[in-house]
């Protein structure tokens, strides 16, 4: 039995106008149209689309789902891999969970902080298949290898960097700065300084000299050279994935950061 493109849209939540344009663009053909001119979709249809919607709640663009569900025609080894992916996922949540309430409970109680408790969960490795599938496996080695050698402190410090980083971003966002502005171009430049830290991406500095000083006002952290293209990329993704928006909040200021980042690249150019 197959489900109409009304059914698939209250089981799934996207809308009738996003399922047709996935026809449109040959990511997912409906099995058949009713002599009503509705869209149907039996079974394999509706695998498929579980598939789009598990790389689309990664980030990856369209045109990258539809090369990846081509290039992996076997669903349940896909689904596999996906359904793996989220236990990791569920797991790192529940650690996240734990870690926060230990912060809570600690402030309440008066006690110390441990770095080693405080920030269980909060592994940036954990987009390692993400980072693979977008860059390749080198970089997400590169990346989990860039991590695993740091030293709590040395986490905790650069957490609170990208704490103080997005917090600035969003200050900027709400006071509605011009983009292409002094000040919003200083924050582009401190956030290429940043991606230059973060090994194996396009956006690590390899140049001699970049350095990767505290971002704060006084030491805004010298140019990096990342890949353009990469950095542009970025930049929309940043609108694009509501889980990157988030942090700037939401998609008026993740907005905000893309045109700033988009004016600096260009300064790079």
């Amino acid at each position: 039995m197959d489900r109409s493109i009304t059914e698939v849209a209250r089981l799934t939540g996207i809308t009738s106008r996003t399922l047709r344009h996935y026809d449109r663009i040959g990511l997912l053909r409906p099995s058949r149209i009713g002599a009503n001119g509705y869209r149907h979709y039996d079974e394999a249809a509706l695998v498929r689309l579980q598939r789009v919607l598990l790389l689309r709640g990664l980030g990856v663009g369209l045109g990258e789902v539809a090369r990846l569900l081509d290039q992996s025609t076997d669903a349940p080894a896909a689904l596999r891999r996906h359904l793996d992916h989220l236990r990791r996922e569920r797991s790192r949540l529940d650690r996240q969970i734990a870690s926060v309430q230990t912060t809570i409970d600690t402030l309440d109680e008066g006690g110390t902080l441990m770095p080693e408790t405080m920030f269980d969960g909060f592994d940036p490795t954990r987009y390692e298949e993400e980072v693979e599938s977008r860059w390749g496996a080198p970089a997400a080695a590169a990346g989990s290898g860039w991590w695993s050698s740091m030293t709590p402190d040395a986490r905790a410090a650069w957490q609170q960097r990208l704490a103080t980083l997005n917090a600035d971003w969003r200050a900027a966002a709400a006071r509605a700065l011009d983009p292409t502005g002094p000040e919003a171009q200083t924050l582009a430049r401190r956030h290429v300084a940043w991606l230059a830290t973060i090994s194996g991406t396009p956006g690590a500095s390899t140049h001699p000299g970049d350095t990767a000083q505290p971002d704060d006002a006084s030491h805004p952290g010298a140019p990096a050279h990342p890949d353009l293209d990469y950095f542009r990329g970025l930049a929309d993704l940043y609108v694009a994935d509501d889980r990157f928006a988030a942090n700037y909040g939401g998609p008026a200021g993740a907005a905000f950061v893309r045109d700033a980042l988009r004016s600096y690249a260009d300064t790079l150019a």
